[in-house]
């Protein structure tokens, strides 16, 4: 039998029912034979609570210490889970981040794993004991100190920790019973996939799709670690996130798990549109723009460059980005407006991206077409577009973000016959 590392989102671990519901869930596997290691997050909204509380206390906290605080829910959840699990009479032993060798760089709230030491899991595992490792943290390389990897973190947490153990496949558990064609949430007739690859997954995942954290796929892809999504509220199968090249070679040998042209749509309300006005054409100013938001260390997603007016010899540039980084967005950018010599910045944060995701549509014509169409029947106007090779983003009005992803859903025949149940509700 072989190892697996399990993780269990917030929802899984809500209250004590449904921690013991998990601990039942981990014995049984360990009791088929398979070796077994737990990655947990905080219990329900403990995280969300722990930060209001934070911001009642003191507006501005410093990174060292809310990060501290945070990382308080998921030691409550590692040690109950654990508790409950010796009460089923096998051992387990709980673990934070950082003594289950997790190494991080010093960034406090946004921390990169840098290395995993995990002796001490292997020792637990090599005696026979189940490891509950706390997800979303670690501890810095240099500083020594609890660092936090970011909302979602437990998910790269756990499949850090499988790479490093040279697990088998790295089980996710959430509220819902896989990966699904769209959020059931917003489209109640969303398809299950049984089967996606990484490249999709990590379109999906940066279009705004809950269910995985992209660091955590990015991660997977790396290591070409099978990632196995399920439910903790149901023994259905789930849908297995794999490499393009083990899909077809489970296909070649007959399985019947089948791969759409058109894995699903998604819609992502927490970015923002800011607009560099009047921009000088020439050599250069892009970069000079580009580059002092990269020093800022702004995330930019879709770009647009206007076409130049004759007249004036001027543009503009219009980039999308996370809500949350608007203000030091701008403020990077007022810091050069002198030297690049732009006019004015324009910011908008009441937008939504809207995408649909597919490794069919590299060889599939008219998709396109249908995207667009199926937008216009919608009455969504559609204000930027950005394409790769599986996917095609826009930028549409918030409010009817909801109308596009489902408009897009039903003209790809993504609908199921039933509804999708959520078992939850807070996606993670």
């Amino acid at each position: 039998m072989g190892l697996v590392v399990q993780k269990y989102g917030g929802s899984s671990v809500a209250n004590a029912e449904s921690i013991r519901r998990v601990a039942a869930r981990i014995v049984a596997t360990h009791r088929a034979g398979h070796g077994v290691a737990v990655v947990v997050s905080a219990m329900g909204d403990t995280t969300d609570e722990l930060l209001d509380l934070a911001e009642q206390v003191s507006p501005k906290p410093p990174g060292r210490e809310l990060d501290m605080l945070l990382t308080a829910g998921e030691r409550i959840s590692m040690a109950l889970v654990a508790m409950a699990i010796n009460d089923l009479g096998e051992e387990a032993r709980s673990y934070t981040g950082s003594q289950a060798g997790l190494i991080t760089d010093s960034s406090h709230g946004a921390a990169r794993i840098i290395d995993v030491t995990p002796g001490r899991i292997q020792e637990a595992l090599a005696a026979g004991a189940i490891p509950i490792v706390a997800g979303f943290q670690g501890v810095a390389q240099d500083t020594k100190d609890i660092t936090t990897l970011g909302r979602g973190g437990s998910d790269t947490t756990a499949v850090a920790l499988a790479a490093a153990l040279g697990a088998d496949v790295c089980e996710i558990y959430t509220d819902v019973d896989g990966v699904f064609s769209a959020d059931p949430r917003v489209v109640p007739k969303a398809r299950q996939l049984d089967v996606v690859t990484y490249e999709e997954m990590l379109e999906l995942a940066a279009a705004g799709a809950k269910v995985l954290h992209l660091r955590c796929v990015e991660y997977a892809r790396r290591f070409d670690l099978p990632i196995h999504v399920r439910s903790s509220f149901s023994d259905r199968e789930g849908t297995l996130v794999l490499s393009e090249a083990a899909i077809a070679a489970r296909i070649a040998a007959g399985d019947t798990m089948e791969q759409p042209i058109i894995s699903g749509t998604a819609a992502d309300t927490n970015d923002a549109k800011v607009t560099v006005v009047g921009v000088p054409d020439r050599p250069g100013e892009a970069a000079a723009i580009f580059s002092a938001l990269a020093d800022a260390g702004i995330n930019i997603d879709m770009i647009v460059q206007n076409v130049s007016a004759a007249s004036t010899g001027l543009t503009d540039v219009t980039f999308t980005c996370p809500q949350g980084s608007v203000g030091k967005a701008t403020a990077a950018l007022d810091a050069v407006k002198e030297r690049i010599g732009f006019a004015d910045l324009l910011t908008d944060e009441g937008i939504a991206k809207i995408s649909l995701v597919g490794a069919g549509m590299r060889s599939h014509p008219g998709v396109s077409a249908t995207f667009f169409q199926a937008l216009a029947d919608a009455g969504v106007n559609v204000e930027m577009i950005s394409t790769s090779e599986i996917r095609i983003s826009v930028v549409t009005r918030a409010e009817v973000a909801q109308q596009a992803v489902q408009a897009l859903h039903t003209a790809f025949g993504l609908d199921a016959d039933g509804e999708a149940v959520v078992y939850a509700g807070t996606g993670r």
